[in-house]
Formats: C-alpha cells, sequence, structure tokens
C-alpha cells in the first residue's frame, strides 16, 4: 500500500523537484528529497495543514515566495523527469524513508554548518550539503505515523 495516494502526474512531479532540487547529490540526495515532499503531505500540522495532494505541496506559497525554490528559479525543474527520477520518485511514494529525511518536513543548503534547529523544529542530520529537520513529536504527529 503506498504511502500516500497518488496519479502518474504526482510522480512526474516529485521526479522533477528531486532532480532540480538534489541531481548533485545522486539517487540517495534526490531520495531525500522527495521523502520531504511525501511527508509533507502526511503531515496536517504546522505549515501544511491545508496541503493534501503533492501538487498542492510542491506549489505552496508561503511568505510570498514558493517553497521551493526550484519553482521559483525555473531551472530543472521545468525540464521534463527522466525514467530513473521517476523511479526515484515511485520509491518516496510507496515505502522509502530513511534518515535524516524518514520525518523531516524542510531541508535546505545552509553553505555552512547545519544550524541546531530551523523554525524551532530539530536538526535530524545531514547529507552532503542538505540539512534536514523534522517538526518535533508534539506538534506533528501525523508525520511520525503517516
Amino acid at each position: 500500500m503506498p504511502r500516500i495516494k497518488y496519479r502518474d502526474a504526482d510522480v512526474d512531479l516529485i521526479a522533477r523537484m528531486m532532480r532540480a532540487e538534489a541531481e548533485g547529490e545522486g539517487n540517495q540526495g534526490m531520495l531525500y528529497v522527495g521523502n520531504v515532499i511525501v511527508n509533507r503531505v502526511i503531515a496536517d500540522c504546522l505549515d501544511f495543514r491545508d496541503v493534501r495532494t503533492v501538487e498542492d505541496v510542491i506549489y505552496q506559497v508561503q511568505g510570498g515566495n514558493y517553497s521551493f525554490e526550484a519553482v521559483q528559479k525555473g531551472n530543472l525543474f521545468y525540464s521534463p523527469a527522466r525514467e530513473n527520477e521517476r523511479r526515484l520518485a515511485r520509491q518516496v511514494l510507496e515505502y522509502w524513508r530513511e534518515l535524516p529525511g524518514r520525518y523531516a518536513l524542510w531541508y535546505f543548503n545552509p553553505y555552512a554548518p547545519c544550524p541546531p534547529t530551523w523554525y524551532d523544529q530539530p536538526f535530524a542530520g545531514q547529507f552532503k550539503n542538505h540539512c534536514y529537520y523534522e517538526p518535533q513529536a508534539n506538534t506533528c504527529e501525523s508525520v511520525y505515523s503517516g
């Protein structure tokens, strides 16, 4: 049973975002980014109460900007997904979750050491250039049960 309900268009959206955000970090880095997207669909808390689909997550606007920089800047996000990225996207939609992205709702590249918190949420770990943050259990139980 998949982690969330999805369509072929969702596979393509996640695949394109994973590539745009983490192609330089290889398959593993792209899987972590895809996992954050799926976690945001699952999460019914904090900034993610009103996002219930992959499309909602990808095109979410917060503070006047898209949540994912790649939507705004265009780069690789607007290029067609390749089969490798589609395969990775299906993995995160169906079953894949590993640390540091297992329960992460945020990631970013600080171009410096990872701060211990991000928007008051604890650091979960780092993979190459990206720092991952997961919500405190008492603030977002849904991401831990989904």
